[in-house]
């Protein structure tokens, strides 16, 4: 099967890859293993919930040009949405906006760093006073939760760039969820000649320049000028077993760069209960910052839904990868219980659904979503570079700027990797 582009993934990378090359006119073959478009965008509906759930991604972080740009074009309708912020700690629950002791302080000590530095030992050696136990504590908590990340590797420069950047003033959810996007895509992939073949594992990209074969794991084979590799950081760094691709002849110095690049681990967890019961409690909570083993939870604010959802990252995710669903989800309620003084017997008796979704143990993930190391910056400069003008790379990875680990990160990467072929080509 010969088209002109191969695109290995259809998620949101992939996708937008593949639809700005439609409209420019090229034929285009996606390659996708799951048995559904999106990667870790799963709009979810059924199974007891009573309104679309996010699996995956969930929300619009910003006022974002290419995402909102998008949501514009489609005619795909998305709402604000602000968060009363509470905190259970110590056995106080009570409304506080305070992510972290002294963060002002913190992040003008931060701005003043010259030589970029692993944050972890930036925060050992600006902040190692007893007075400073908190603060470290709630900085290494927000580093695992928010960017899903390692504070031991995760790069001070990185998270300065993002923590000056953010705007918690300007947050959207998509009304019928970020699948309607994902759905707008593809459709407008599938012109005559184009496809998206979803089941399709490729285990080997066989390739010379401008000749490129992608061999799936049933033997198919799928022949194209060029490709992009769309894939998750995470299934780029794992080298054997279900998922892994080898390239024929090896790219040394490109898997080198994969592994320079940090990715994170997440779990988030879906409760769907036959009541708020949380209102008597936490008022109009938003998020909820917790000690526990589960430790934040956020609500559909300002929607009044008995939705809550659970999430778990960085390294104590990944310490949870092979925990079956139901263990994770007596974690959740067990936290749950602690901090709103109920049994888990009894939030367990008034679940009306549940669902987990452990994406660093999905074969096809490996993981939640980039984040920068010291090293990262200088791996990103070598895998924007097309290898023989013939293999591209995309992915929210390859995002260099102050929304990384988004979806809009993985559009903007999607849609530059795509123009990059599109002007080589040219030439």
């Amino acid at each position: 099967m010969k088209s002109e582009i191969l695109i290995i993934g259809a998620g949101a990378s992939g996708l937008m890859a593949a639809y700005t090359l439609a409209k420019a006119g090229k034929t285009v073959t996606v390659l996708e293993a799951r048995n559904r478009i999106g990667g870790r965008i799963h709009t979810m509906t059924g199974k007891g919930f009573s309104m679309p759930v996010e699996l995956g991604a969930e929300f619009v972080h910003g006022n974002l040009p290419v995402t909102l740009g998008l949501l514009k074009q489609a005619g795909i309708a998305y709402k604000d949405v602000g968060f009363e912020m509470w905190q259970y700690h110590g056995g106080m629950l009570e409304q506080s906006d305070e992510f972290v002791e002294g963060w002002d302080a913190f992040l003008e000590k931060l701005n003043q760093l010259e030589e970029d530095m692993p944050i972890l030992d930036f925060i050992e050696k600006e902040f190692s006073g007893e007075e400073y136990v908190v603060m470290r504590r709630q900085i290494v908590d927000y580093v695992s939760g928010y960017d899903t990340a390692d504070v031991n590797d995760a790069g001070a420069f990185a998270l300065r760039n993002e923590w000056n950047h953010e705007d918690e003033d300007a947050q959207h959810r998509i009304n019928e969820g970020y699948g309607a996007l994902m759905d707008y895509l593809a459709r407008g992939v599938r012109n005559p000649g184009n496809q998206i073949h979803l089941n399709t594992v490729v285990s080997e990209i066989a390739w010379e320049k401008n000749a490129v074969k992608a061999i799936a794991a049933d033997g198919s084979i799928y022949s194209a000028d060029k490709i992009i590799i769309a894939l998750p950081l995470g299934v780029l760094q794992f080298t054997q077993g279900k998922g892994a691709v080898q390239f024929s002849p090896s790219i040394e110095r490109q898997e080198k760069a994969f592994r320079d690049i940090g990715f994170g681990s997440v779990i988030k967890i879906l409760l769907e209960f036959d009541a708020v019961f949380w209102e008597g409690a936490a008022g109009s909570m938003g998020f909820l910052f917790s000690d526990e083993k589960i430790p934040t939870y956020w609500t559909q604010s300002p929607l009044r839904s008995p939705l809550l959802t659970g999430w778990l990252g960085g390294p104590p995710a990944y310490a949870q990868k092979d925990a079956s669903a139901g263990a994770v989800l007596q974690m959740a309620l067990g936290s749950l219980a602690n901090i709103f003084g109920r049994t888990r017997e009894e939030l367990h008796g008034r679940l009306v659904a549940w669902q987990v979704a452990n994406w660093t143990a999905e074969p096809f993930t490996r993981g939640s979503y980039a984040y920068d190391k010291v090293e990262s910056p200088a791996a990103r400069k070598i895998l924007l570079q097309p290898v023989e003008g013939t293999l591209y790379f995309a992915g929210e990875y390859l995002y260099d700027g102050p929304a990384m680990g988004t979806v809009e990160a993985a559009l903007t990467s999607g849609r530059d990797s795509a123009m990059k072929l599109l002007a080589g080509s040219s030439k």
